[in-house]
């Protein structure tokens, strides 16, 4: 079915994880477009920005290639842009907490990840309830400015680990 979200892999933390990766042995080529859904993401460390690497050959891209910007819309204030150049990771998402209904929460939607020839980017939209109890949402972009073929994407904090949530990666049929 044309447009359609086939399921390929879903991951649910339950006990706390240093990161989760998606992708890895369950990557299937044959889509051009990944999408990637996470619900309820909570950190084990206070005042933590979720990251996102690529992974190649099913290790984690960590050289210092991701750019990204994104509009941050605030519930404390007005909206706000953000970006960085030459990171180690992408940071999609305002910093979750380990308070009550800290969590965050969020879609990434991935492309040139089977092509060689090109860079690996995603877009990205999320909410969050932060680590200062502040609601925010985040609409943006990253991308790792290396041609080389991309194979899946690992979810982790700088510090501590990933409490509890879910992850979820789709492939969009053609």
């Amino acid at each position: 079915m044309a447009g359609s979200l086939i399921k390929l892999e879903e991951v649910t933390v339950s006990s706390a994880v240093a990161s989760v990766t998606l992708g890895d042995d369950k990557w299937d080529t044959s889509y051009d477009v990944y999408m990637v859904r996470f619900n309820n993401v909570v950190p084990s460390t206070d005042a933590q920005k979720l990251t996102v690497k690529f992974t190649v050959s099913g290790t984690a891209d960590s050289s210092a290639n991701y750019d990204h910007a994104q509009k941050v819309l605030r519930t404390s204030t007005s909206f706000g842009n953000q970006g960085n150049t030459n990171q180690t990771s992408i940071n999609s998402l305002d910093q979750g907490g380990t308070g009550t209904q800290e969590s965050l929460q969020g879609i990434h939607y991935l492309f040139n990840f089977n092509n060689a020839s090109e860079y690996s980017f995603m877009t990205y939209e999320g909410t969050a309830r932060s680590s200062i109890a502040e609601l925010n949402a985040r609409q943006g972009g990253g991308v790792l400015t290396v041609a080389q073929a991309t194979d899946g994407v690992v979810y982790a904090f700088p510090s501590g680990n990933i409490a509890s949530g879910s992850f979820c990666l789709y492939g969009l049929a053609k």
